[in-house]
């Protein structure tokens, strides 16, 4: 028994845990400590008496009952509130995890349980070599989803790592090496040849083993089989879509306070559908994952389309697999592609000299105008769809229409201000429907205005039109042509080309049509119609490069009407029953949750600030012209509804000049990091 003269009367014992990892079983050790005496104190006190030999760097105390970490080591043990009764865990910082990423793929690596999800992500991100990690987050796996795999665990396929990551800089917490990218986007030089090096080699390194790693990452053919397809889990209704978003991790807060343990498994997947800056060269990996993310959401119909653009969605993958399958173990390559100070000075004369040639001798003093007949439609209740012809004139930024022709230089029947709105393309090649869905934004909502083309060029033309008008730029700008040649490329995508009718060439589809589409379409198809669907859309694009096709397939994702809709059960104030909340990177949407239409549309541009009642756990919007909600979550946390809303705001502030070097602060103030 230690004397009270010895320590003093104000000391007590301090049992900590000692974490396995430091050799064999978990086991106790008791301290004699005071209230004043520092965290670093501790841990000194606490190594001392282990008397083993090793790197406690990584090594810090957690505190069980609270879910905190102790990481201030300057902070006293009655500043942090620790007594006798408390229960410190002395543990590593960096433990294993398992990743499943977008392509169904699993990674093990190194991942600090101590910072906050949003700093893990980016070093998570770093290690795979994926630009803009503020896009990702990690998500726990749904209960649903968890629930079916349990039941078909003998019938489940079995996704094996396929990476190791434990050893890589990044993951152990250690200072990176020269990276995947460089931070201004220049190549990195061998120091022997002078060349150019691949990015990835200067990442991974130039080993057989790396470049398999890599291999993986940027390049995964498909490997799903139709009947493995069919049980895996599908959300059937928007409520069962809102069930997937519960489980988003707060990205303000570690991996242990939130309940993870090592070895669990988590998602990591595009969380915020925003993606900026999409650059071929030195985006193999995001791009990659992007498509996979993409893909599987069409494929487990997370997302709604058409038959057609199913077809289209489906010959994009085939196209995919095929390329990858053909040049898979030549992908990964270390020469010199292309002089790239020469490329890059040419990029900076083009951008200089405001575009190419031909467009300077444009007369700049010219406002680019747009007049045409189309049909028109206002979306009525209980009235029937009837479009009506009128003479509409595009300028700036708004489109009014008149009677006819003649009265153009009268006043409008109404003129429609764009800036602000949200365009949905309403468009059927096969049924020669070309038709545009304006939701324009008002005080109370949206207002719902339907036109109607005549054919694909004029939908172009007006398309183009309208979706530079909702960003707040003319016809003038330099990106209208490049838009309308997007716009008839992906209509001339949609467009069915006679395949060959010959059953040998259908037959010769070296993998099978299933695999493509979703389990609903291919129950409605025999095999060789399927073949035969796909192989018609996929005329259309044979000629695309690998990461052309993985583009064009994110960006027909990008068009849906759906795109980029994270649903969650609220109730809002007032309200007697729940509704479904969409929350888009541009706006939110209040959903009638029996017949999943839209009820009411808000416009972050027409916000004016947000907070949450964090007692009654209830969030609280107001916007421009005394507008106002709340509402409280009940699919999840209010936090995850917060943290969406803030964290699309923040990715609307991102420049390219900011790389790397984004204001974490202004991230956890904007999602709620404060509370």
């Amino acid at each position: 028994m230690t004397s009270s003269n010895e320590y003093g009367s104000s000391s007590w014992e301090l049992i900590v845990a000692i974490d396995h990892q430091c050799g064999g079983e978990q086991k106790e050790s008791t301290l004699q400590v005071s209230g004043d005496l520092h965290i670093g104190g501790v841990m000194l006190k606490l190594v001392e008496q282990i008397r083993v030999s090793q790197d406690w760097s990584d090594y810090a105390l957690w505190w069980e009952q609270k879910q905190c970490w102790l990481l201030k080591t300057h902070w006293t043990l009655d500043k942090y509130g620790v007594q006798a009764d408390a229960k410190l865990l002395f543990t590593v910082q960096h433990k294993m995890l398992r990743l499943r990423l977008p392509s169904m793929k699993t990674v093990r690596l190194n991942v600090s349980f101590s910072s906050v999800v949003f700093k893990v992500v980016g070093d998570i991100c770093r290690t795979l070599g994926i630009r803009r990690p503020e896009e990702l987050s990690l998500l726990r796996p749904s209960e649903d989803a968890k629930k079916k795999k349990r039941k078909d665990k003998d019938k489940e396929p079995v996704i094996e790592d396929i990476l190791n990551l434990n050893n890589s800089p990044v993951s152990l917490g250690l200072p990176a090496s020269p990276g995947f990218y460089s931070k201004t986007m220049t190549p990195i030089y061998d120091p022997v040849s002078g060349t150019p090096v691949s990015s990835a080699v200067a990442w991974f390194g130039d080993s057989p083993l790396a470049k398999q790693s890599w291999n993986n990452l940027a390049f995964s053919p498909s490997n799903c089989t139709p009947e493995s397809l069919a049980k895996m889990y599908q959300p059937r209704t928007l409520v069962d879509k809102a069930k997937l978003n519960a489980g988003w991790l707060d990205s303000s807060r570690s991996l242990m306070e939130q309940g993870i343990q090592e070895d669990d498994q988590l998602l990591l997947r595009f969380k915020y559908y925003s993606f900026f800056d999409l650059n071929a060269k030195y985006d193999a990996v995001r791009i990659n994952q992007l498509y996979e993310q993409a893909r599987w959401a069409i494929l487990l119909e997370e997302i709604d389309c058409t038959e057609e653009e199913t077809f289209i969605f489906a010959a994009l993958q085939y196209h995919i697999s095929k390329l990858t399958l053909s040049s898979g173990s030549q992908v990964f390559t270390t020469e010199a592609e292309t002089d790239e100070v020469e490329a890059a000075l040419s990029n900076l004369e083009v951008t200089l000299e405001g575009g190419k040639a031909e467009n300077i001798l444009e007369d700049i003093t010219d406002i680019p105008k747009l007049a045409d007949n189309l049909k028109l439609f206002r979306s009525k209740k209980l009235a029937l769809k009837a479009f009506k012809q009128y003479w509409f004139v595009f300028k700036d930024t708004s489109v009014s229409y008149f009677k006819n022709k003649e009265t153009e230089h009268g006043e409008p029947i109404e003129k429609l201000n764009l800036r602000g709105c949200e365009i949905v393309p309403d468009v059927s090649v096969s049924g020669r429907k070309y038709g545009i869905k304006l939701l324009i934004p008002v005080a109370d909502g949206m207002n719902e205005v339907h036109l109607r083309c005549d054919n694909e060029n004029q939908y172009a033309r007006w398309m183009a039109a309208c979706v530079l008008a909702s960003k707040g730029k003319t016809m003038a700008d330099s990106s209208y042509h490049p838009e309308v040649h997007n716009i008839l490329s992906f209509l001339k995508m949609k467009s069915r080309t006679a395949a060959p009718q010959d059953v040998s060439d259908v037959e010769s589809m070296d993998m099978k049509p299933e695999c493509f589409i979703s389990p609903r379409y291919a129950k409605k198809y025999k095999s060789k119609q399927l073949a035969t669907r796909i192989l018609e859309a996929h005329q259309n694009i044979a000629h695309m490069s690998l990461v052309e096709a993985k583009l064009r397939f994110v960006q027909a994702w990008q068009s849906l009407p759906e795109f980029g809709l994270s649903y969650y059960i609220v109730r809002f104030k007032g309200s007697k029953k729940d509704d479904l909340l969409g929350i888009s990177y541009n706006r939110l949407i209040r959903i009638d949750t029996a017949t999943g239409d839209p009820i009411t549309t808000w416009r972050f541009s027409n916000m004016k600030q947000w907070n949450v009642n964090w007692e009654i756990r209830q969030v609280a919007i107001e916007f421009d012209q005394n507008v106002s909600i709340a509402f409280a979550c009940l699919s999840a946390d209010c936090k995850v509804v917060h943290e969406y809303i803030g964290g699309y705001i923040f990715l609307s502030t991102r420049s390219k000049d900011q790389n790397e070097t984004l204001d974490e602060d202004l991230f956890h103030k904007l999602t709620g990091g404060w509370e």
